[in-house]
């Protein structure tokens, strides 16, 4: 699943991160998991979780044995509204063109 629409106008490697963790959502993943999950070296990856985390996007939860991020709900999408979102732009396409 990918972050939503309006948090995609970021950097690519963080987008890429903000979708790996929606992937996600509910368990959270270390940073061990991000960075097996994002095509991005370490250094790119820090400065991505920390302008993240600076934006709110992120939160960071220790756990018992374990140190988890996790993405923020707003940036979690609604399925059924993207889905609406989609057949309301293919039907005004078809109303436009009358198709």
């Amino acid at each position: 699943m990918r972050a939503r629409r309006e948090f995609r106008n970021r950097r690519d490697v963080e987008v890429a991160v903000l979708d790996a963790l929606v992937d996600r959502a509910a368990e959270g993943m270390t940073v061990f998991e991000v960075r097996a999950a994002v095509d991005a070296d370490i250094d790119e990856i820090e400065s991505a979780l920390a302008a993240l985390k600076g934006d709110g996007l992120i939160s960071v939860e220790n756990g018992d044995d374990r140190v988890v991020i996790l993405v923020d709900d707003r940036v979690v999408p609604d399925p059924e509204a993207e889905q609406a979102d989609e057949r309301g732009l293919v039907g005004a396409i078809r109303d436009r063109f009358g198709l």
